[in-house]
């Protein structure tokens, strides 16, 4: 298979990913915003940090390494042995929900009953739900690596959406039942392979360390109550929405791509270079795209913030630190997009010593990340758990950019040019910062709803100013995007 078919097929993918994407954060952002009305904060707050850290945990810790292991190289390899290591994910997940679920109930601190009944079935049914979403880690590994767009879609798309009406049924007309609503929707719903395996389940859980982070110190150490963790958790939740919709599906495909065109740990320059032509004209266009993403969700999320809190969840949401939380998110946004795109590219062209270098580099940021967590969090409260993840995603985007730069260095290809913007673009940006910034004093948000729709207008105007700038300077990225949606569209016309 050429390197031109997978990039198609990794376009399409990624296309189809982002649809169900949105999907799925429509569903979720309408259902939050509708179950805030009907449950207290602390058992929004257990339920979305406390037991989805449980949930989460005990899946990364089961299927993490082999899902990027497998992963890895091409369709035609030996799948009865890929599945052999693949079902080693499901005794790994009941051992890992049984550990688990011992530590949330007995070493960890009990919400009080009358505030958050039945905690004890939310943590049995949580770690039960993990242990069977593992038993379909084969198909999906089959069904990611082959490509089967539509079933991949069609099969996540019914398991969310049934999930998401179960719960807001149950909200409506049993909102007593507390965590037995949450439990009820939750539980609803080769060697050489396995040495790769064993590369990436030592760097992964460094990585689970950084990504879950804060929720781990908000559980075992308590910086916390209940009622902030529900916020906080609510602000990350609606900052990563915009993020989550664009970049998960993207770094998922283009993940895929580079693994399948580029040889792991194999010079650029002992490659087909038509491959790694293509592979680093792609990696360019996606920085591209992840930076002017990034940097629109910045700007334009800080004069936002409060608005939309207000609309989410009322004064529950924008009266305290919520609009703080979301400012700050909104940078960690950018950080994260850019963070995305280079370690998708990473970690398909690492080889397993590289990948073993790198997990030294991830243990010291795991620590300094934790530490610096809980010293910001003294400090600055739940900001400090968004600052201490931009150090964190700083430092790993500066490891992943200096891969980069190293394996494109004997080449004549530069796709870290990607990170550079037009002098033009980058005025619009700032032009519409402080517009928008101006309209929020003047507009937002205790004058009105009139006022509050010229606050929108405004911003939608400094949108618009900044996209058109983007389509007259970034000719380059519009053509790749062009190119992508419309070879994504002949595939689905052909299959």
């Amino acid at each position: 298979m050429g390197s031109q078919e997978v990039l198609g097929q990794a376009a399409r993918l990624a296309s189809s990913g982002l649809l169900l994407q949105v999907l799925f954060r429509l569903i979720t952002f309408v259902l939050n915003a509708f179950i805030l009305r009907f449950l207290s904060k602390e058992i929004v707050g257990i339920v979305n940090v406390r037991l989805t850290l449980l949930y989460s945990t005990t899946i990364f810790l089961a299927r993490e390494a082999f899902r990027r292991a497998c992963l890895s190289g091409g369709a035609q390899r030996d799948w009865s042995q890929t599945f052999n290591l693949l079902w080693l994910t499901v005794p790994l997940g009941v051992f890992w929900s049984l550990l688990l679920g011992w530590v949330w109930l007995h070493l960890l601190e009990v919400p009080d009953p009358n505030v958050v009944p039945h905690y004890g079935t939310g943590v049995v049914v949580f770690g039960l739900s993990a242990v069977v979403e593992l038993l379909g880690e084969p198909f999906w590994v089959l069904a990611q690596t082959q490509m089967f767009v539509k079933l991949k879609v069609i099969a996540e798309s019914l398991s969310v959406i049934l999930k998401s009406v179960l719960t807001a049924f149950l909200v409506l007309w049993l909102p007593h039942w507390g965590l037995y609503i949450f439990s009820l929707a939750q539980a609803f719903v080769n060697w050489k392979e396995a040495k790769l395996t064993w590369s990436f389940f030592k760097q992964s859980f460094l990585k689970q360390i950084l990504t879950e982070g804060e929720r781990y110190i908000m559980t075992f150490l308590n910086v916390l109550n209940f009622g902030d963790q529900g916020v906080y958790d609510i602000v990350n939740n609606l900052g990563s929405l915009v993020a989550r919709l664009i970049f998960q599906p993207i770094e998922e495909s283009f993940y895929i791509f580079f693994a399948k065109v580029l040889e792991r740990g194999k010079d650029a320059t002992l490659q087909k270079q038509e491959d790694v032509a293509v592979a680093a004209a792609v990696l360019e266009s996606l920085l591209k795209l992840a930076l002017l993403a990034g940097l629109t969700i910045t700007i334009f999320g800080f004069a936002y913030s409060q608005l939309a809190l207000d609309i989410y969840g009322g004064t529950m949401l924008s009266s305290g630190s919520g609009p703080v939380l979301l400012r700050s998110y909104c940078l960690y946004v950018l950080l994260l997009a850019i963070n995305g795109v280079t370690e998708c590219f990473t970690f398909a062209a690492m080889s397993k010593e590289e990948v073993d270098r790198y997990n030294f580099t991830m243990l010291a940021l795991s620590s300094s990340f934790l530490v610096l967590s809980y010293l910001l969090t003294q400090w600055c409260g739940s900001v400090g758990f968004i600052l201490a993840n931009c150090f964190n995603m700083g430092i790993r985007i500066t490891q992943s950019l200096c891969f980069i730069h190293r394996y494109y260095r004997k080449s004549p290809h530069r796709p870290l040019a990607g990170l550079y913007l037009s002098p033009a673009l980058l005025g619009a940006f700032v032009l519409s910062g402080g517009i928008t910034g101006v309209s929020e004093v003047f507009l937002c948000c205790e004058q009105g709803w009139l006022a509050r729709l010229a606050h929108v207008a405004v911003g939608a105007f400094c949108l618009g100013m900044t996209f058109g700038t983007a389509f007259l300077t970034e000719t380059k990225l519009i053509h790749f995007v062009r190119t992508q949606l419309r070879v994504s569209r002949l595939a689905d016309k052909t299959s």
